[in-house]
C-alpha cells in the first residue's frame, strides 16, 4: 500500500509535535528522516508543504465570524466533508473545543490533502494539528479528553 501525504503527516505529528523536541526542528532534517523511514519524496514534500501553509495561519489570525453565523458548506466541501464529517465539526464547535476561524482552517487543511473520501478519523486528526499549531499550544502536549481514541495516538511507524 502506498502512503499518503495524510500518512505523512500523522508521523510527523506524532513523532514531532506530540514528543518534546526543539521547536526550531528543521524542515531538512525532518525530510532525512521521513525518507530514512520510507515515505517518498514527492508526498514528503507535499506534507511540509501542507504543513509549512498551516503554520501560515498561526501569523495571520483573521477575526472569526460572530456568535450568530452560519456555516454554509460549498458544493466541493459538501463532495469531500461527508455529513459525519460535518456532524463532527459543528460538534467539536458546540462544545467549545473548536472556535469558528479554527474550523475554517481545519477544512482548509483537510480540502488540501490527497484524498477524495475523508474520514472522521482525518477530521480528528486534522483537528488535533490545526489546535497545537495555534497560539498558546504547549510543545508535547496532549490532545484533549475525547478528540482522539487511545488507540490513535500510538500510530505505528
Amino acid at each position: 500500500m502506498e502512503n499518503t501525504v495524510f500518512d505523512i503527516l500523522v508521523y510527523v505529528f506524532d513523532r514531532y509535535m506530540l514528543e518534546e523536541l526543539p521547536a526550531e526542528t528543521e524542515r531538512e532534517t525532518i525530510e532525512r528522516d521521513l525518507a530514512r523511514v520510507g515515505f517518498g519524496e514527492a508526498k514528503v514534500m507535499r506534507a511540509l508543504d501542507w504543513l509549512a501553509d498551516l503554520a501560515d495561519y498561526r501569523s495571520s489570525a483573521a477575526p472569526g465570524p460572530g456568535p450568530l453565523a452560519f456555516r454554509a458548506y460549498s458544493a466541493t466541501e459538501l463532495r469531500r466533508l461527508d455529513a459525519d464529517c460535518r456532524g463532527l465539526l459543528a460538534s467539536l464547535e458546540q462544545g467549545g473545543m473548536l472556535q469558528p476561524t479554527q474550523r475554517e482552517i481545519v477544512i482548509d487543511r483537510l480540502l488540501a490533502l490527497d484524498t477524495d473520501e475523508l474520514s472522521t478519523d482525518q477530521v480528528k486528526w486534522v483537528v488535533m494539528m490545526v489546535l497545537s499549531s495555534q497560539p498558546g499550544a504547549t510543545e508535547g502536549s496532549q490532545p484533549p479528553a475525547g478528540i482522539l481514541p487511545p488507540a490513535m495516538l500510538s500510530v505505528p511507524h
